[in-house]
């Protein structure tokens, strides 16, 4: 359709003779925050890489706004309008926030956006705009999840990966992290959320897809999947 942004047809992801990502599809309208759920190995980080060009393609198609993508190289990928902020942040601890905020931004020369884009990172997360000079290391995880989101952000795209933003952080900050979430996708950012915590994922996605083994096995819109006796068995403790 030509409202999606992302389209993936029969992806498939191989690691040696590990068949990680069996024929997926999946598609991404403009304007969503689309939720992938499963567990540890299911292949959702996979999936994700493969999007950013991190991760050969192996059989089958990734589309963003119209252009076929899986072949490309990962900073061809951001400059077209596509950023992940990563499982595990991946800041780089011996810059400043100040610093890592400026390299989300080195593809780009629209000196008003960016300094407009840094307002605004500093306003949805004003502790980044009170430690600009501490180095990224010395932050605290929550801290430092927001600062991989900012920075992501900081490419300006139109579509934004978000890789596992709750793990590891303290309740309170996750529930700063899903507003801020819901906030970026307000201006106009469509967002994929690959979550574990399924029901923080699902209160703010407008549709889900569910993995198991490197396979699709259900999707819908977020209110069902979150009603759906499985999903609420499987991932949300009932």
């Amino acid at each position: 359709m030509a409202n999606n942004i992302l389209a993936i047809k029969n992806l498939n992801i191989h690691y040696g003779a590990i068949h990680a990502i069996k024929g997926i599809n999946l598609t991404i309208k403009k304007g969503e925050v689309v939720t992938i759920l499963g567990s540890n190995g299911a292949g959702k980080t996979s999936t994700l890489k493969s999007i950013s060009g991190l991760v050969p393609v192996s059989k089958g198609e990734i589309i963003f706004n119209g252009d076929p993508i899986h072949k490309w190289k990962a900073h061809k990928i951001v400059k077209a309008g596509l950023a992940q902020s990563p499982e595990g942040r991946l800041i780089f601890p011996d810059l400043t926030v100040r610093e890592n905020l400026e390299m989300g931004a080195y593809l780009r020369s629209d000196k008003v956006g960016i300094k407009e884009d840094m307002e605004y990172v500093s306003g949805l997360f004003p502790i980044l705009s009170e430690r600009g000079k501490q180095l990224a290391g010395t932050l605290s995880g929550g801290e430092q999840q927001m600062l991989a989101i900012s920075r992501a952000y900081m490419s300006s795209p139109t579509l934004l990966l978000l890789d596992e933003p709750s793990l590891g952080i303290a309740p309170i900050l996750v529930q700063t992290i899903f507003k801020a979430i819901k906030e970026i996708n307000s201006r106009g950012t469509t967002i994929l959320l690959v979550e574990q915590n399924a029901f923080a994922a699902l209160k703010v996605a407008d549709r889900g897809y569910v993995m198991q083994t490197g396979e699709i096995v259900m999707s819908g819109p977020a209110s069902e999947l979150i009603e759906n006796d499985e999903i609420k068995k499987a991932y949300l403790g009932h």
